[in-house]
């Protein structure tokens, strides 16, 4: 899942969920996940949304 998209459904600026993100780089890394990335492998994309609390549509939901 792209990054925007997570962004878009946490209802904030692409630039907030990156500050986010950077908050997190140290799980995120150990996840395999680079800061330049622009999508997120299944296991981070679960780590984001639980933490983040985003509620993702179940037509989505296929992580």
């Amino acid at each position: 899942m792209y990054k925007s998209e997570l962004a878009r459904l946490a209802g904030v600026s692409a630039n907030t969920f990156r500050r986010y993100l950077n908050s997190r780089r140290d799980v995120l890394e150990k996840m395999g996940v680079s800061p330049r990335a622009q999508t997120l492998p299944p296991r981070a994309v679960r780590y984001v949304v639980d933490d983040y609390c985003i509620d993702v549509p179940d037509e989505m939901q296929s992580f």
